[in-house]
């Protein structure tokens, strides 16, 4: 397979997968967290711990998932996971208990590790190592239209059908769409060992010099992997309660459901933009000040709702800021342990950041859920989700600082 027009339909069919994927899972939570806290007569802070719990899980099977990919499994761990995606929603659309919910959110958990972006990243990062990070770039654009796609589509099957039969739907589009890709089109994956090769390109250079345990031991390993960890628990926390975080400021409920599901439109717009900058400056100039526009956003949607009541307008501002940064950051999160700590080992590397970053996920919703009160609402874990953000900035800038310090020692 040459590295043009196959690969190129490889990275669109694996995008595809990606969007049903993000929908179908991760943002089903937000619809579904008011109707199933008024099925089971559960709070707030009870149903927030199930999407914790499945975070909790994809982190526990990170580590294992990137090694079996690296060992050349990537076909059988991402269509193992789309089955099991299938199975949990079904479980999920026949709970009755807490108990049972959280059950089917761990196995969602499971199967998103298997199946979302740092999975399909190392495979492709795998596959096209001369040019990862423009077929992650790629990726990345039918991903991003998740929200845009089905939170409209969830919300109309919730107000029609309701959320159990919902959830049907939602099972049959990992089995229809999401299986039959990862099952089919991941056939013949680069052999584990050596140097990996795909499209005439062989991964060489001073990344292959590491062994694992020896760049898990570099600091720049620890500084990208804070980055990581914080800026993907204000992520998950932003999305798991956006829907209802606006409901509460008294923005109308078309616009409650409009501005998250725009959030996706945004987010492709900003990996576009990505192609624009990588041609004009250096990725790690790039890298930089693509996310300080994160707590930008964050600031607005504060601003929003302590000065101006929840305004249409201001929180147009958020998801501006917010959603090309938070475009843009996935990128620079799949691709920041390949150019900062060791391309070679990559999928095996983020797979033990798993851990840590499943640490932070599950806690952001339960930790947001938890600060909310009848009073303050959600503006206390706002100001934390901020603080947060502006940690994550100052973490990647210093690990850029020591990786570009080290590269000029050694020429």
């Amino acid at each position: 397979m040459s590295d043009s027009a196959p690969s190129s339909r490889l990275t669109v069919w694996l995008s595809l997968a990606q969007l049903v994927g993000w929908g179908s899972v991760f943002y089903a939570f937000s619809i579904l967290l008011s109707p199933v806290e008024a099925s089971l007569g559960a709070t707030r802070a009870e149903v927030s711990l199930a999407l914790s719990l499945a975070l909790l899980a994809e982190g526990l099977a990170a580590y294992p998932v990137g090694r079996w990919i690296d060992a050349g499994h990537e076909r059988r761990v991402m269509a193992g996971g789309s089955l099991l995606a299938g199975l949990g929603l079904v479980g999920l659309s026949l709970a009755t208990t807490l108990m049972a919910v959280y059950a089917a959110w761990v196995c969602l958990g499971l199967a998103m590790a298997a199946t979302l972006y740092t999975p399909v990243f190392a495979v492709v990062t795998r596959r096209f190592p001369q040019a990862y990070r423009r077929h992650i770039i790629t990726l990345t654009f039918l991903g991003g239209l998740a929200s845009t796609v089905f939170i409209p589509l969830m919300a109309w099957l919730l107000g029609t059908v309701g959320w159990r039969p919902m959830l049907w739907v939602l099972a049959g589009c990992q089995w229809l769409v999401c299986l039959p890709i990862h099952a089919v089109l991941l056939r013949g994956a680069p052999r584990a060992g050596g140097p990996q090769r795909w499209g005439g390109s062989t991964l060489t250079g001073a990344t292959t010099g590491l062994t694992r345990q020896q760049a898990m031991r570099q600091p720049t390993f620890a500084l990208v992997g804070l980055f990581q960890v914080l800026m993907m628990a204000v992520t998950v926390a932003i999305a798991a309660h956006l829907v209802n975080l606006l409901l509460e400021s008294g923005m109308p409920p078309a616009w409650a459901v409009a501005l998250p599901a725009s959030m996706g439109v945004v987010q492709v717009a900003g990996r576009a933009m990505l192609f624009w900058f990588e041609h004009r400056f250096s990725v790690h100039r790039v890298n930089r000040w693509i996310p300080i526009l994160m707590p930008m956003g964050l600031a607005a949607l504060l601003v929003s709702l302590t000065w101006f009541n929840g305004s249409v307008a201001v929180a147009w501002l958020f998801v501006a800021l917010y959603g090309l940064g938070n475009g843009m950051v996935t990128i620079v999160k799949g691709t920041a342990v390949a150019q900062y700590v060791n391309q070679a080992h990559a999928a095996s590397l983020n797979g033990a950041l798993g851990m840590p970053t499943a640490l932070g996920r599950a806690a952001a919703p339960w930790l947001l859920g938890a600060l909310w009160s009848p009073s303050a609402g959600y503006l206390p874990g706002l100001w934390v989700l901020l603080a947060a953000s502006l940690v994550a900035v100052g973490a990647l800038v210093w690990a850029q600082h020591i990786s570009q310090t080290k590269s000029a020692s050694i020429a």
